[in-house]
């Protein structure tokens, strides 16, 4: 059997493979070890994918505020103190 080198792109990215960029960056102590924690444990591969998970799941809650900004220029802006003491006294939430 004989296995021939994968394909690559043109910017050498094997197929399927997502461009990464490496930097450096100063975290608290605390939030390292917890990342080399999950590591230890087995809920991360690695440190830095760790930080990449971390850093792809602010992205989406900021996707989220993005979305709720523009719905709410769209409906007329946030629910005023009267409109939202109304919707608890109605729903019973409080």
């Amino acid at each position: 059997m004989t296995f021939s080198a994968p394909e690559r792109d043109s910017d050498g990215m094997m197929g399927g493979m997502t461009a990464k960029a490496k930097i450096a960056v100063t975290l608290p102590e605390e939030l390292v070890q917890a990342a080399r924690t999950a590591v230890q444990a087995g809920r991360s591969p690695s440190v830095s994918a760790y930080v990449a998970g971390a850093l792809e799941e602010r992205a989406k809650l900021d996707d989220l505020d993005a979305l709720l900004a523009e719905m709410l220029t769209e409906t007329g802006g946030p629910m005023s103190v009267a409109e939202r003491a109304e919707i608890d006294r109605v729903a019973e939430w409080r």
